[in-house]
């Protein structure tokens, strides 16, 4: 199933389904979760995940204003594993193919002409259909079968093992913190959230997103502070404050810690480019 997606903002629900995407992005800025990955998104990503990897393109807050005019475009592609019939990704003209499907259970995004080339050929394939179609649709899988320029997304421990309530729950979660991580994000006001207590919600979100609640909120902050350093004339202490760190000295070793870069350094490089 081929979809051409404009809308006032992407679908704003973290969550899983048991189809294979392949999702590029035209117009539209914001953070992206693909299991345990955090990271900003701008247009011409491209990106394939596999069955049940849990996934989320949310624009920023700009988009969810009342009389906001951003709006979003890409290309989603809903791809069941048996698209083809039983048996036929075992046969070894489709290796290739079956072995991109594996890697992308961890998630993949893809760079470089190869790239190109598949975008192109999605914005051709919406529209299309009977056999011309599945034949556009195998040429966009070879093209990434077989390109080595792309990275994985999803460390390799990730849980893949969400529910639909464990889904509803982290959504919250994700709600809260983008709400609040400018001022204060509360262990024990989200824990309430849940009835849990702190060290109970804190082992929870652990367990299910492999890293702590205070790191994921860090690289919220940080991830933002990216953007304030490469968008906005900001000082480094202004950018600091605005993202919810009370000390500099915090904020710098945070920064460090997620980037492997100083702040200076991290700016420097983008107006260097």
């Amino acid at each position: 199933m081929v979809k051409h997606l404009k809308e006032k903002h992407f679908d704003s629900v973290w969550h899983a389904h048991s189809e294979y995407q392949l999702f590029v992005v035209f117009e539209g800025t914001g953070t992206r979760f693909i299991g345990d990955s955090i990271k900003s998104f701008k247009p011409t990503e491209l990106v394939l995940t596999g069955p049940n990897l849990p996934h989320l393109w949310r624009n920023d807050e700009a988009y969810f204003e009342k009389n906001s005019d951003y709006k979003t475009d890409g290309i989603v592609i809903y791809l069941n594993e048996n698209f083809l019939g039983d048996h036929i990704l075992e046969k070894e003209e489709m290796l290739s193919i079956k072995k991109l499907f594996d890697k992308s259970m961890r998630g993949l995004e893809f760079y470089g002409p190869k790239k190109s080339e598949a975008i192109e050929l999605m914005k051709e394939l919406v529209g299309m259909k009977g056999i011309h179609s599945v034949i556009h649709l195998l040429h966009i899988l070879e093209i990434l079968a077989t390109t080595k320029e792309y990275h994985y997304i999803s460390s390799k421990s990730f849980d893949e093992s969400f529910n639909q309530h464990e889904t509803d729950r982290l959504n919250k979660v994700y709600e809260y913190v983008f709400k609040n991580f400018r001022s204060k994000v509360s262990l024990e006001e989200i824990a309430a959230l849940f009835h849990m207590t702190p060290t109970s919600f804190s082992r929870y979100f652990t367990m299910k997103n492999n890293k702590s609640f205070t790191k994921f909120v860090a690289e919220i902050r940080i991830k933002h502070a990216c953007e304030m350093l490469t968008e906005t004339d900001a000082s480094i202490a202004g950018i600091c404050y605005d993202c919810g760190f009370n000390t500099l000295s915090n904020f710098n070793k945070q920064f460090k810690e997620i980037t492997l870069k100083k702040p200076t350094e991290y700016k420097s490089e983008f107006m260097n480019i």
